[in-house]
């Protein structure tokens, strides 16, 4: 946008700082969410999220100087680092078992949708006169954070939290309307009675693990010493191997390159010889298009062919992608005009890579965290990988463009090695985690910590007489 470029002056580093404050925000704000999001409803803590992010939004929209976008990113990003905590956990507390799974992958679906509509935003309004051009998509992200700010107020509590909060009835009237049960079918529907059995028993079974890791020294769980060891036991000999997949695969999944390629498009096809905006813009914005459409396969097949396959392959792709765009860069990038096979070459390599990313490293970084932690730590473990996720993202914005200056092959080069040690790592470190159980995990880390969960769920669901419920319905 030429009123942007002109208006601001902005150095390699200036561009780098304000791109990646929007990521160090959202690293600060999963933080401090994953301590602070069961203290508080799930309805209060989104709708808190958003008005943060709308203020961040607003003060973008009228910036008169690049501090004001900095500073307008860095608290926007708060807010959406609370929101890529909340909002998954929401969905999966109130979502029945079946369909949890799908809603997992279906998140990188809506972020592509969202990088994708955000993205050809901006190209719609490039040509626009004066600050209107980059002011109005900047104003454009405050609607859906409006909207959800104010839907949020017609969510139903979760029913999860409430019995952690040992408010049981409240959560059997909150999980009927879920369930779309009339007031009637509370105290007689079978299923919804189990349900909320299990979700007392998973409660229990958290309470009764956390506190082992706090008692020393500590008093009641939920001190700020008992919140520490409870992170602490993310490294651990049992969880040590656990907690290192769920921040590589997040590192991994950020150093393929991906986001560079999303923030920072149109300058890498000037390195591949594009010329003209209007060229650049739509060639990057096939980026987002092609990712959209490969996710889409990915959410069919993710549980039939594994994790590990698809991780694999698309390392492998992904870094022979990036070593050849490398490797034309460096031999033809100082004119590409006359050697336009090469640049097409190197820009149909950037959509295979877009397309292998799309089917492995963007659906399963969210997926893989999940299913390697036992119950009892499962969310701060999840926690942890998202800020993983946050800190890299943070980085990638950040040097992206000063790579980019010294060297553009050098910096697909970087890209091609991480994706390369991905696939190294993703072979030998990596276990398949699809249809596994906990005890069948246990054994491939050498590690007692899901079985220990799932002999103490046992006996807590014969204290809450959970075996009992289920032989009187079915008699």
């Amino acid at each position: 946008m030429k009123d942007f470029v002109q208006r601001w002056h902005l150095s390699t580093w200036d561009t780098g700082l304000m791109t990646s404050m929007l990521e160090l925000g959202s690293l600060l704000g999963a933080l401090v969410t994953g301590t602070l999001a069961d203290r508080f409803s799930r309805r209060q803590s989104i709708f808190s999220a958003c008005v943060v992010f709308c203020i961040g939004s607003a003060l973008q929209f009228i910036a008169q100087s690049p501090d004001h976008l900095t500073l307008g990113r860095g608290i926007g990003g708060l807010g959406v680092g609370a929101l890529s905590m909340l909002s998954p956990l929401y969905m999966a507390e109130i979502s029945p078992p079946e369909v949890r799974g799908s809603l997992m992958a279906l998140e990188q679906f809506a972020i592509v949708i969202g990088a994708v509509l955000g993205f050809w935003t901006g190209f719609f309004t490039r040509d626009i006169p004066g600050s209107v051009s980059w002011r109005l998509p900047l104003g454009i992200q405050l609607i859906p954070g409006i909207l959800l700010g104010l839907g949020c107020m017609a969510l139903p509590p979760s029913p999860r939290l409430l019995v952690q909060q040992g408010r049981t009835e409240e959560a059997l009237r909150s999980l009927a309307k879920l369930r779309l049960r009339s007031g009637g079918d509370i105290e007689t529907d079978p299923l919804l009675q189990i349900e909320l059995l299990e979700m007392q028993i998973e409660s229990a079974l958290i309470e009764q693990t956390s506190p082992s890791e706090s008692s020393v020294g500590s008093g009641k769980s939920g001190t700020l010493r008992g919140e520490l060891r409870a992170w602490a036991r993310l490294f651990s000999t049992k969880l040590r191997k656990r907690t290192l997949i769920g921040v590589m695969m997040m590192f991994f999944q950020q150093w393929s390159g991906i986001n560079a390629l999303l923030y920072y498009g149109p300058t890498l096809m000037r390195s591949l010889g594009m010329e003209g905006d209007a060229v650049t813009l739509m060639s990057a914005g096939g980026v987002g298009i092609v990712q959209f459409i490969a996710v889409l396969p990915a959410i069919v097949f993710i549980d039939r062919l594994g994790r590990r396959p698809l991780l694999r392959g698309g390392s492998l792709v992904m870094a022979s992608s990036h070593l050849t765009i490398a490797l034309l860069v460096r031999q033809y990038g100082g004119d590409w005009s006359a050697h336009t096979l090469a640049a097409r070459i190197s820009l149909a390599c950037v959509y295979t890579f877009t397309a292998a990313y799309g089917i492995s490293y963007g659906p399963i970084g969210w997926i893989l965290p999940s299913e390697v932690f036992p119950l009892s730590s499962r969310s701060k473990g999840v926690a942890l990988s998202t800020a993983s996720n946050w800190l890299n993202n943070f980085l990638i914005g950040l040097l992206t463009p000063v790579f980019m200056e010294r060297s553009a092959s050098g910096t697909f080069l970087i890209f091609g090695v991480a994706c390369f040690l991905g696939y190294v790592w993703s072979t030998y470190l990596v276990p398949e985690t699809a249809n596994v159980s906990l005890e069948e995990i246990d054994a491939v880390f050498g590690s007692s910590a899901g079985r220990e969960d799932v002999a103490l769920k046992q006996q807590i669901e014969a204290d809450l007489g959970l075996h009992e419920l289920v032989q009187r319905w079915a008699a």
